[in-house]
């Protein structure tokens, strides 16, 4: 028998997504990665629970239930509703994992209440339970920058790189999933953030580095090389079109003179 769940901790973790091998790799399965990934570590089988529409397994040493909806992901809501109402779990005890397109791909958050944001899976659970106010932990996909193409988007694979990010950022959230289990919500939270941190002020730190190797005393440079300034390159001076004055003055004499003469 599961020992006693403390008041407060996570009963169940409730991870969002599409069935189907079709979508299995697509960015809106990131809460299912997540928690495929935690049942595997805690040797949790999920299984298909037809009363629930879901996978379904529970964790050996706390009775938490783990959960992936098998309805596509605008009804999540139902099975949540059925084992929430069944076991009497109040939403406060309840952590949703979703993508999220508000963060970059490597970033992991966690929250308690608060909008859908547009999110058809959060969106059902919210209806379905009476209420937003369950925690959440949001791992970020990126955003395609075009609202319009968010559909398409979500249902296409990540990069190599992107995912390589987001299971990074779904490593550090199972670190600190045995603290929501034990009921230590605020310092889970405190964990994930903490290091969220400390790796947005990585870049900062290290192009600070060029900066002082500008400022270490050298060679001072020879005042800019400037290009030998050129006398500016007058449009060549085209040999001024020589206006040969017209010799027609000279014309006009000459031939004024030998008429003259006749005359």
């Amino acid at each position: 028998m599961p020992d006693a769940i403390r008041p407060g901790s996570i009963r169940l973790i409730v991870g969002l997504g599409n069935p189907g091998k079709e979508y299995e790799r697509t960015r809106h399965n990131a809460g299912f990665w997540l928690v495929e990934r935690f049942a595997l570590q805690s040797g949790v089988a999920l299984r298909k629970d037809g009363k629930y529409q879901a996978l379904v397994g529970r964790m050996p040493d706390n009775g938490a239930w783990l959960v992936l909806p098998q309805g596509f992901m605008n009804a999540s809501g139902r099975a949540v509703q059925m084992l929430a109402g069944f076991f009497k779990i109040p939403a406060a005890d309840i952590l949703v994992v979703h993508d999220e397109l508000d963060f970059v791909p490597g970033v992991a958050k966690m929250k308690l209440g608060g909008g859908i944001a547009g999110h058809n899976g959060l969106r059902d659970i919210s209806h379905r339970l009476g209420s937003h106010d369950y925690w959440r932990l949001r791992l970020g996909i990126g955003h395609p920058g075009d609202k319009n193409v968010v559909a398409d988007y979500v249902l296409h694979k990540p990069s190599a790189e992107d995912r390589a990010e987001i299971d990074e950022a779904i490593g550090r959230s199972i670190e600190i999933l045995p603290l929501c289990l034990a009921g230590d919500l605020q310092g889970a939270m405190q964990k994930l953030h903490s290091v969220e941190k400390e790796r947005k002020e990585r870049p900062a730190e290290t192009n600070a580095e060029p900066d002082k190797a500008v400022a270490k005393p050298g060679p001072k440079p020879k005042p800019e090389a400037k290009p030998e300034a050129k006398p500016e390159a007058k449009p060549e001076a085209k040999p001024e079109a020589k206006v040969e004055p017209k010799p027609e003055p000279e014309k006009k004499s000459l031939f004024g003179s030998l008429f003259g003469k006749k005359k």
